[in-house]
């Protein structure tokens, strides 16, 4: 569990991954492991790496196929983090977009570093 004691930031964002089924990207044509990183930068750098939750929003996925999907925030630091789908066998994703939540502490301007 994560105790604040300093004001408390959040951010929230929202960011259309890959749309494959328009130009025959590998979401949309491949088979196997596949992944799709997009890095996040957030508007105001927190104090230590901030509670992100992600949520698929949108998905436009082939139901010829079976529906395989993994969300994730990795690499999570003070100023941003990468969104991060996966998918996998014959999966066939068109396109996704995924919303995002960050919270955590924020400098207290209030407070002194006296050290």
């Amino acid at each position: 569990m994560q105790r604040f004691n300093t004001p408390i930031g959040v951010q929230q964002g929202s960011k259309i991954l890959f749309s494959d089924f328009a130009d025959g990207g590998r979401m949309w044509v491949g088979e196997g492991e596949r992944d799709s990183r997009h890095q996040v930068t957030f508007t105001e750098a927190y104090l230590s790496p901030p509670a992100v939750m992600i949520g698929l929003s949108m998905w436009d996925m082939d139901n010829r196929t079976n529906l395989r999907a993994h969300i994730a925030a990795e690499e999570v630091t003070e100023t941003g983090f990468q969104i991060v789908f996966r998918t996998w066998g014959d999966s066939r994703i068109a396109r996704v977009r995924a919303d995002w939540t960050a919270i955590g502490q924020l400098a207290d301007s209030e407070l002194w570093n006296v050290g």
